[in-house]
């Protein structure tokens, strides 16, 4: 019996053949994350966080993520996401900010069955995330939506949120750069041609009309005042500290993805709060989980404002990996590489 272990490896290309750009795809992967995760058949350890200074450095060091997670159920699939953000990249080398690699392993025997690129299931399952909050907590009517950063990542919230509420006609994208604002833009009206787009560097001025608000940034402190946050709003804190704690006290429901892995990341403004004293476990409507499994009700009214934030866990990239692994199967895309021939010891 031959002992050759062999993984699949995946490009950036063939990801994408595989579908990670299709927002509906990966927002049906991570609804059934949610659901499993909330029934207990998920593990989703703490990330583990290589820096170069202390939490505030980011902004300019950057940090390299380590990502586990295990999802059951019908996926059945352990692996990690290793992924980097250095924020200078863009400007001093053109490359993208975040980059990742995902490794998928098999849990009966440990052993890798996947390598593929995860900067695009990385930036898509980030989006998903808030669409699927938005489905559940935004009202089905919504018409406008701010994005507060015109970075990568606000582009897929565009798309999710876009998926969860087709109802969106106008969107302002918010930025402190006029360049980035525009290029968002330019980028997002070939997208999507029939709505309004504008921009604004103003997050006051994009909030104020708004139904449903994003936050992605890399802000260090709060942009998001108490006082612009309007009845009926949806809330998506997806970035660092960027909501006063009275923005997110305004909230008549407060969800998070995970409580504990939050409160362990220690950087968004629920997990600040909760360090200081001012909120708890106790003090949330629910997990996202419990909504999406009918335990918790989602938005209840038009008038009630829903405040989200979410750390992130590994094991949602897993799960959106194994989907795309799967389609590479059927496709017959990817190259096999050999881990070993014959074990050197057993």
């Amino acid at each position: 019996m031959s002992k050759q272990v062999k993984f699949l490896y995946l490009n950036q290309d063939e990801v994408i053949q595989c579908g990670a750009l299709d927002m509906s795809m990966v927002m049906e992967q991570i609804e059934l994350f949610f659901s499993l995760h909330d029934k207990g058949e998920t593990i989703s350890p703490d990330k583990v966080t290589l820096r170069w200074g202390d939490a505030d450095s980011e902004a300019i060091h950057g940090r390299i993520n380590a990502m586990p997670g295990f999802v059951g159920g019908e996926i059945n699939t352990a692996g990690i996401k290793w992924i980097a953000s250095k924020p200078q990249n863009p400007m001093k080398y053109g490359l993208p900010r975040g980059s990742a690699l995902t490794i998928l392993n098999s849990p009966e025997t440990g052993l890798p069955i996947a390598v593929m690129d995860g900067t695009v299931i990385s930036a898509m399952r980030t989006g998903a995330v808030t669409g699927v909050a938005a489905k559940y907590l935004a009202n089905k009517d919504a018409k406008k939506a701010a994005f507060i950063g015109a970075g990568t990542q606000n582009h897929t919230q565009l798309m999710a949120v876009k998926t969860a509420v087709p109802s969106l006609e106008e969107i302002t994208i918010c930025d402190i750069s006029e360049d980035r604002v525009n290029n968002f833009i330019e980028f997002e009206k070939k997208r999507h041609p029939h709505m309004q787009i504008k921009g604004t560097t103003s997050a006051e001025e994009a909030v104020a009309d708004a139904d449903i608000v994003v936050t992605a940034t890399t802000s260090l402190k709060p942009i998001i005042k108490s006082n612009w946050i309007k009845k009926g709003v949806f809330l998506a804190n997806v970035g660092n500290y960027e909501f006063e704690f009275d923005a997110v006290k305004k909230a008549n429901k407060i969800i998070v993805d995970n409580w504990e892995a939050l409160v362990h990341r220690g950087i968004q403004t629920p997990a600040i709060m909760a360090k200081e004293g001012l909120l708890s476990e106790k003090d949330l409507h629910s997990e996202l989980g419990a909504i999406v499994n009918g335990k918790k009700p989602g938005r209840e009214s038009k008038e009630e404002i829903t405040y989200f934030c979410a750390v992130g866990m590994g094991a949602e990239d897993v799960a959106v990996a194994k989907r795309v692994y799967d389609e590479a199967i059927s496709k017959g895309l990817g190259v096999y590489l050999t881990l070993w021939n014959e074990p050197l010891w057993i």
